[in-house]
């Protein structure tokens, strides 16, 4: 045995070893809550065996086994993902597994540029008038992508990324940066800033990006947007992605508050910006929305989820599905001089939504409705500080909770999966 084999022995052992630890301490510290039930926090298979999940499975063994290549997830949703809380948490556990890699932060957002709630993970400041376009509203003055939200200006204006803010400690780095955007005119380009060097990039017009290349890796970066005619040009920014070249999982998070799954069939550019990162895996968290009318159509549901895979799958034709049922939720109804809430029944619909879609398109399920207790569980959550007054959103205790569970049983249900080959 040479020692390159030997080193990816020990590293396959300690991996286990670190799956181990992690899902008993969880199991022993995180899950101890009388109304969460624990027996389902499990990635569950309606057809008993899917596929492209054993597939991304097997990519994920020989990732862990070998430390080479990379994996690219997509986590998909509203407000839920918009926070980025649940799903850095899964996707914090994912770095783990690769301690000794920096692995690339993937697709962000400036979301406190166009004026909503940024992450916290990251910070972003900007100079300059930007508008906001999202796909949450009918009227736009950009055309959208996967990101379902873009950000305009026709200014000298400027966007600045710390994606290694000093709270959440140095972490992500990058050195080639893609900005998905365009300009309505050559004579607007954007440059790019980081520290004392100054980085340009030709506009390729098949993606829509300016892609960036680093003499030096960084943490942080600012975009300037160059005016160069006396009449000012408007440039679009769709998102921004930062990457290297090191091996591990690339998280990419995509959400926008009060998105449903039309919001994003309604993005005119969702496949072209999808093809910039080729998921392996995507883990939907569309349906928290979508569930709100009381004229509720089950049939249109699946029929618009079923329209948003095939853009997928002409991009990623195998790509694994895992689809995550809505969690409990109320509805603020308002009457006379009190309002009062009263659960959204829907959330048991759509839950059996879920499961036939997997059934449909060879996925899993991860019943978020079920493992929180069900029907009327939202206010036992609030009560113990998990989720917030509205009975729709978790507070940050309760989305890092989520986010363990998630990566808990995704862990065990790859564990199962390759001790049974």
């Amino acid at each position: 045995m040479n020692s390159r084999s030997f080193i990816y022995i020990i590293r396959f052992v300690i991996c286990f070893v670190c799956f181990s630890v992690s899902i008993q301490s969880y199991a022993q510290n995180q899950f101890g809550y009388p109304f969460i039930v624990d027996s389902m926090n499990t990635i569950i298979v309606p057809n008993g065996k899917s596929e492209r999940l054993e597939n991304f499975y097997d990519k994920m063994n020989l990732l862990l086994r070998s430390g080479e290549g990379q994996l690219s997830i997509l986590h998909i949703g509203g407000s839920h993902v918009q926070a980025d809380m649940f799903s850095h948490q899964v996707r914090s556990h994912f770095d783990t597994l690769m301690s000794d890699s920096h692995t690339s932060r993937g697709l962000i957002f400036p979301y406190e540029t166009a004026k909503t709630n940024n992450p916290h993970n990251y910070k972003v400041t900007h100079t300059g008038r930007w508008i906001s376009s999202r796909n949450v509203r009918e009227t736009r003055i950009a055309q959208l992508g996967l990101t379902g939200i873009a950000v305009t200006t026709d200014t000298v204006a400027e966007i600045s990324v710390n994606l290694d803010p000093p709270e959440e400690g140095h972490r992500w780095i990058f050195n080639r940066l893609t900005l998905i955007g365009y300009g309505d005119s050559p004579l607007v380009n954007p440059i790019l800033i980081v520290d004392d060097s100054v980085y340009a990039a030709p506009f390729d017009s098949v993606s829509s990006t300016y892609v960036f290349h680093l003499s030096v890796p960084a943490e942080h970066f600012t975009v300037k947007i160059q005016q160069n005619d006396t009449v000012p040009h408007s440039f679009t920014i769709n998102g921004f992605l930062a990457e290297n070249d090191q091996r591990g999982f690339v998280y990419h998070a995509v959400g926008v508050n009060g998105a449903s799954v039309p919001s994003y069939l309604s993005c005119e550019h969702f496949e072209r910006d999808l093809k910039l990162i080729r998921p392996d895996l995507v883990i939907f968290a569309i349906g928290i929305n979508d569930a709100v009318p009381e004229n509720f159509s089950d049939s249109a549901f699946i029929a618009h989820y079923d329209s948003l895979l095939v853009k997928i799958e002409r991009v990623v034709p195998n790509c694994a599905y895992i689809f995550i049922t809505n969690n409990d939720s109320f509805r603020k109804i308002s009457g006379g001089k009190k309002s009062h809430y009263e659960v959204n029944r829907n959330g048991l619909r759509v839950q059996r939504d879920f499961y036939e879609l997997a059934r449909k398109h060879d996925g899993a399920v991860w019943d978020m409705f079920a493992i929180m207790g069900g029907l009327h569980s939202m206010r036992q959550w609030e009560a113990f500080g998990l989720a917030q007054k509205d009975k729709i959103h978790f507070t940050r205790k309760g989305y890092k909770l989520m986010g363990d569970m998630l990566y808990r049983a995704f862990l065990d249900s790859y564990n199962n999966t390759m001790l049974s080959k």
